[in-house]
């Protein structure tokens, strides 16, 4: 059944009928359309960084982050696996405590250096996207018309969002870039 090319017409209590007439009784039926994965949250918030910049001007051809965690331009803003990183191609319960205590240890580096702000580098986060890019390329994910890449959202950027190197390879990038003084960050 292709409910685009034949829509629904009509919900009743027992089914669903398509434009053309055809009928399907169901026990149940769930909608879930219009969902907006990766961005769509964010991006309802209004979320203002630095000078006043908008994070909706920021993405607008695409969400650039660093390690899916953090955005250039947005100082003490985290995002728990955002664009940018493993997230959905892992045990997603898994990735957000990866996320959690990264976070935390971060925010405890920053007192233990005196320091009071954190913040992407802007060359460290166009890295990481083209990187990212760079792998999904190799797939069948990046040219397909899914919700990875926004296809499921009217007018919004085609770009591969979740990072699809492997979740061990992505902690130990990220190990790396914290054992390595937070490279790619700015801390102040």
């Amino acid at each position: 059944m292709n409910i685009k090319a034949n829509p629904i017409e009509t919900i009743a209590e027992s089914g669903i009928q398509l434009l053309d007439g055809e009928t399907f009784d169901l026990d149940t039926l769930v909608l879930a359309t219009g969902f907006d994965a990766m961005t769509g949250a964010l991006l309802r918030i209004n979320i203002s960084g630095r000078n006043g910049i908008k994070l909706a001007d920021e993405w607008v051809a695409g969400p650039k982050t660093y390690f899916g965690i953090a955005i250039s331009g947005f100082p003490n803003m985290f995002i728990i696996t955002g664009p940018g990183s493993p997230s959905v191609f892992t045990n997603m319960v898994t990735s957000i405590e990866q996320h959690v205590d990264w976070v935390a240890d971060g925010i405890t580096h920053l007192k233990e250096t005196g320091k009071q702000t954190i913040e992407a580098e802007l060359d460290a986060q166009e890295n990481w996207t083209a990187h990212g890019n760079e792998i999904a390329s190799k797939t069948i994910f990046y040219s397909a018309a899914s919700w990875y890449v926004g296809a499921n959202v009217e007018g919004k950027p085609r770009i591969f969002m979740p990072y699809i190197g492997g979740a061990h390879s992505y902690i130990e990038k990220l190990a790396e870039m914290t054992k390595d003084g937070y490279r790619g960050f700015a801390l102040s």
